[in-house]
């Protein structure tokens, strides 16, 4: 056998040596490699913060604020649109006698109406079918013209007849009628009340009086 065969044969040992290392080499460092799992996915995966979900909290809060500040608001008394005239069709109004002062009566009128009203002056009353009108008390006259919130109530104090018998004319009325003034003085101010009166009726003479519309009910029986 000739000694040149034998160099081919080793270096063909050699190279499959080195192939086999280097195909061992090359699985190494794919194990080596990290795998991406599911769980490394979700740690990485980016999470709402609390300071995210306090920020939806006030978005919401916002919302509901900007909700509430349009709720609607009292009307304004000073705006002439929100005020109208005290009448029969938006009050209700009762005529009680009183103890004291003596032959004294009570005209309570309470706003039922959505709106303020004006009671304007002094109630122009007559009893059954009296043709003259009573006089006003001067000194009652307010400063400003007594205006109803709705659900308040204003008063009038009557002086049915002299104390000491001085009047004329002395009779009983058996109905009431109680009218509004307008805006200037003796204009009508819409439709009058008729309150009910008791029984035995209300006697009265030429005395006869009325005070303004007035806020306060003692003030009213002060006269």
């Amino acid at each position: 056998m000739r000694k040149y065969h034998a160099l081919p044969v080793a270096l063909l040992a050699a190279l499959a040596l080195t192939a086999c290392e280097d195909g061992t080499g090359t699985q190494d460092e794919g194990a080596a490699k990290p795998r991406v799992t599911s769980s490394t996915t979700a740690a990485t995966a980016p999470q709402q913060t609390s300071t995210d979900t306090k920020g939806t909290q006030s978005g919401t809060t916002g919302k509901t604020n900007g909700g509430n500040s349009g709720a609607a608001k009292p009307t304004d008394p000073a705006d002439p649109a929100n005020r109208v005239s005290c009448n029969g069709t938006n009050t209700t109004v009762t005529a009680q006698p009183v103890r004291r002062p003596v032959n004294h009566m009570l005209i309570t009128v309470k706003n039922t109406g959505s709106k303020y009203c004006d009671l304007t002056y002094y109630p122009v009353l007559r009893f059954d079918e009296m043709q003259w009108a009573p006089r006003p008390i001067e000194d009652s006259k307010p400063q400003a013209v007594t205006t109803l919130a709705p659900g308040e109530s204003g008063y009038s104090g009557v002086t049915l007849s002299a104390a000491d018998g001085s009047g004329d004319g002395g009779t009983t009325g058996r109905k009431l009628e109680v009218g509004f003034q307008g805006r200037t003085p003796n204009s009508n101010g819409g439709p009058s009340a008729l309150p009910t009166l008791p029984a035995k009726g209300m006697y009265y003479d030429s005395s006869l009086t009325a005070t303004y519309w007035l806020r306060d009910m003692d003030e009213a029986l002060t006269y």
